[in-house]
């Protein structure tokens, strides 16, 4: 899957499907909320909501919300394949490297409104890259 240039993000329009309902763990930095939010998806945020939650309560909050969780902290595969920690919403594990706030934020939007088969899957999103791995059942 392609995602768009630095040239083609300013272009992207708005999704037209169903809002994306979202939790952003603490790391996920406030720019990348606010594109998210003013794009109409529905974010709950750990910085707002429970700042220094855990790792395995902030996966079990998305869980009980039915959220997609959004992040920059690789503890998240430990936690769903090593550990299996339920998440049947899916994790998306953010590897976007930019010093850009902004371009991080468009880019995030980006990504995440490029597709809807999120649910189910743990996703490594890179520039230009999105790889999704089936979560493990049970």
């Amino acid at each position: 899957m392609r995602l768009p240039t630095r040239a083609e993000i300013g272009s992207v329009r708005i999704r037209r499907g169903p809002r994306l309902r979202l939790l952003a763990d603490e790391n996920v930095p406030a720019p990348v909320v606010a594109e998210l939010r003013a794009r109409q998806h529905d974010v709950a945020w750990i910085s707002e909501d429970a700042p220094g939650l855990c790792d395995e309560d902030v996966l079990s909050c998305a869980s009980a919300q039915d959220r997609l969780l959004a992040t920059l902290d690789r503890d998240f595969g430990e936690l769903v394949f090593r550990r299996r920690l339920p998440c049947r919403s899916g994790v998306v594990f953010l590897r976007l490297r930019t010093r850009s706030p902004r371009t991080l934020a468009a880019s995030t939007a980006a990504a995440l409104e490029s597709r809807d088969d999120w649910r189910g899957h743990f996703a490594v999103v890179r520039a230009g890259r999105i790889r999704l791995i089936a979560l493990p059942s049970g």
